[in-house]
């Protein structure tokens, strides 16, 4: 099972960390707009139908599908730094063993969150403030995409792995091929035989087909990351993926949830604005996407020199990252200002949609700013050994960083919602930043305490060094 005999070297603890982040970020850009692409073009697709409700379904439905996928990514993060510190302290065995008792539990959690949405669908939906067509129309979709939820959650999870060896061009490529075959196929769904959004979720779930045999070919034949499974060993190793993924999955969840009230305080002025915030749901990720990336590509930087007692690395590849964070989002912001037009025109937005987009596009759009730092923040926490932080950081964020500020919002129309959700991220970003450099500063700290046992071996220093900050890193999730 396990394939190719490649003994994945720790690629990131050698070599300049901003180089290791512009490579990981950008291949994993490509890979996850493709994706997002693939969402924008379905958007598109059917706003050239003409039809509001067609338009908030997709707002609705993609609430949904943000909740599921954010376990999926929780777990994946999980898996993904402790295969991370296997590989970076040198034991490819244990990585191996580890990596294929986490997706054999992944997918099977996922299948029954894929059936759970189903059941609840009629609730669900309600919670959100969809009523009538629309409710129906985004039920729907959701009914046909749910239960392919184990073949995404795998996807990426092969995804993942292959970042962590730091395959990162094969780790973009599976998304990317996905993608294309899901553009490919949607406007013969969606148009050809007339499926509307019924072929747009047909289309979804045939992407996620592709993804994970795409992902399978390459962590499995390619790099044999995956080893036997090991009942025996199951419980040891998912509690240390869970020690992760546990806070990782209620932190990626803090954002759809905080994104659920803002869809529903949205839906109190109509189709038009759901549906412009649907739009700007689509448009953001893929204008962004350097960003978005960021939260998967650095954590392999940082788990394998945390693995190699490198711990003034860890810093480096902290600061790196949040440069290259303010290089995107300054870019991204001055095309979306550029093209506000051609973006309001394409959609066939007018009234208050119209009108959203270009609040964002203009203004709003500067928040990510904070959001990406955000991003960033988390990685270090969920892949240093704190990811209650992350958790903290997060559902801060989707509470007191979006309920009061939107609440207040909302009095001044749908604009304000959309301030008052921008408001948040710029606090709580913030934040989180500040308290990630203190976190990677008490590990530095950790590891110098013990400067002195590197003297007594010569050439042991890092040994050492991987000691120390593995203990520290033990202890972290007590704290």
């Amino acid at each position: 099972m396990t394939g190719a005999t490649n003994t994945a070297p720790a690629r990131f603890v050698t070599g300049p960390t901003m180089r290791h982040v512009v490579v990981m970020a950008s291949t994993g850009a490509i890979g996850l707009v493709s994706v997002f692409v693939v969402d924008l073009l379905n958007l598109f697709y059917i706003s050239r139908l003409g039809q509001k409700p067609l338009a908030a379904a997709v707002g609705f439905s993609g609430v949904v599908g943000f909740l599921q996928v954010s376990v999926a990514i929780g777990l994946m993060i999980g898996i993904g730094a402790v295969v991370s510190r296997s590989i970076g302290a040198g034991r490819m065995a244990e990585a191996r063993r580890t990596a294929t008792g986490g997706i054999v539990v992944l997918t099977g959690l996922m299948l029954g969150l894929g059936l759970l949405t189903v059941a609840a669908l009629d609730p669900l939906l309600g919670l959100l403030g969809a009523v009538g067509q629309t409710r129906d129309l985004a039920g729907a979709f959701l009914r046909i995409t749910s239960p392919s939820l184990p073949l995404v959650a795998a996807g990426m999870c092969f995804s993942g792995l292959l970042r962590s060896v730091g395959d990162a061009r094969r780790a973009m490529n599976v998304t990317l091929v996905a993608a294309f075959v899901t553009a490919a196929i949607d406007p013969v769904l969606i148009f050809g035989l007339h499926l509307g959004l019924t072929g747009a979720a047909i289309s979804t779930v045939i992407s996620r087909c592709v993804l994970v045999a795409m992902g399978w070919h390459g962590a499995v034949r390619v790099h044999g990351l995956l080893g036997r499974f090991e009942p025996a060993a199951l419980a040891g190793d998912l509690r240390r993926v869970f020690a992760v993924a546990g806070p990782a999955v209620l932190t990626n969840l803090a954002t759809p949830i905080g994104a659920s009230y803002v869809t529903h305080s949205m839906a109190a002025f109509g189709t038009a604005a759901v549906a412009g915030q649907a739009t700007i749901d689509r448009i953001s990720p893929v204008a962004f996407g350097l960003v978005y990336a960021l939260t998967g590509a650095v954590g392999p930087i940082l788990a394998q020199n945390l693995g190699a007692g490198r711990p003034e690395r860890v810093r480096a590849a902290l600061r790196d990252s949040l440069v290259f964070v303010a290089i995107a989002v300054t870019g991204a912001w001055v095309v979306l200002a550029l093209a506000q037009s051609l973006i309001v025109l394409a959609f066939s937005a007018e009234g208050e949609t119209a009108s959203l987009i270009r609040l964002f596009c203009s203004w709003l759009a500067a928040s990510f700013l904070f959001s990406g730092a955000l991003f960033v923040a988390n990685a270090a926490f969920n892949n240093l050994g704190f990811p209650l932080l992350s958790t903290g950081f997060n559902w801060g964020r989707a509470t007191l960083g979006t309920i009061p500020f939107v609440t207040i919002g909302a009095a001044y129309g749908p604009a304000g919602v959309l301030i008052g959700q921008a408001a948040g991220s710029v606090l709580f970003g913030a934040a989180a930043v500040i308290v990630a450099f203190r976190v990677v500063g008490r590990l530095g700290a950790a590891a110098s305490e013990h400067a002195g046992a590197e003297q007594l071996v010569q050439g042991s220093g890092a040994a050492s060094l991987a000691m120390v900050t593995n203990r520290h890193l033990a202890r972290a999730p007590e704290r």
